[in-house]
């Protein structure tokens, strides 16, 4: 077992699986991979079995029942890696719109500068973004300043997707209480780290949109990201106090 693990939420990603898992088990550094899988009805799951035998003790799979959502994915796959103990704990995307070239930049930035999260970001230089429409640049470009504003934190990129948390930032989260499920998780994840006052970094990267099958991006995620944000921060003012981590946030600047 690697000291570094990289969750993979699926559904419906057959086109895209294969070619990200061996992508990443190609790079310099060693990570090992949990699929969790929503049932996917075009096989991805399947296809990802056969694979564990290209990969034994490398690749592992979780399948669910039923399409559950983006953020109970990611908790799932917390809760196996902390029970597992990996030190180092990684959300991806299957889509290649995060480039696993670049895990071991974030991987080293955590271990480096002895952070408990890293960020993946598009927006902290300028904006890195491949193959999106203006208008979707624009939505979230324009989400990330509005969730930054509205809640204080420092970070450029609020619903970033690429991210490396260290198991002992997240052994500390009450997973039972994370409010939501589509993309607004990872605002609630982030917003969460910052109230630990956790360490934390955000790195440039490139991101470049899907070729290969469907975006999962809705109406219902995009409203829950706007008017979930509000009473998060409500809540929060009105919550106990999160046990500090460390007081150490930096950005790249």
């Amino acid at each position: 077992m690697n000291i570094a693990l990289v969750i993979i939420p699926t559904y419906n990603e057959v086109e895209n699986i294969k070619l990200i898992i061996d992508a990443i088990f190609k790079i310099s550094k060693k990570f090992d991979i949990l699929v969790v899988d929503d049932d996917s009805p075009d096989g991805t799951a399947s296809l990802v079995s056969s694979l564990q035998n290209t990969y034994p003790d490398q690749l592992f799979l979780e399948k669910r029942t039923g399409k559950l959502g983006l953020g109970t994915a990611y908790i799932h796959g917390f809760r196996w890696a902390i029970e597992r103990n990996y030190e180092y704990i990684f959300e991806m995307d299957a889509d290649f719109s995060h480039d696993p070239k670049d895990l071991p930049k974030l991987l080293d930035t955590l271990i480096d500068h002895s952070l408990d999260m890293v960020i993946g970001s598009r927006y902290v230089k300028g904006v890195n973004v491949v193959n999106w429409p203006m208008s979707r640049v624009l939505l979230s470009y324009g989400a990330s300043r509005y969730v930054r504003f509205l809640t204080g934190m420092p970070i450029h990129d609020t619903t970033a997707g690429f991210v490396g948390y260290t198991r002992k930032l997240l052994s500390q989260f009450d997973f039972d209480n994370i409010r939501f499920v589509g993309y607004a998780f990872q605002i609630e994840m982030k917003f969460k780290a910052y109230l630990m006052k956790a360490p934390f970094k955000e790195i440039p990267v490139i991101f470049t949109d899907r070729t290969r099958g469907d975006s999962k991006m809705t109406k219902g995620i995009i409203s829950e990201a706007i008017f979930g944000v509000i009473l998060m921060k409500i809540k929060s003012l009105f919550s106990k106090p999160y046990a500090d981590l460390n007081t150490k946030h930096t950005t790249d600047k």
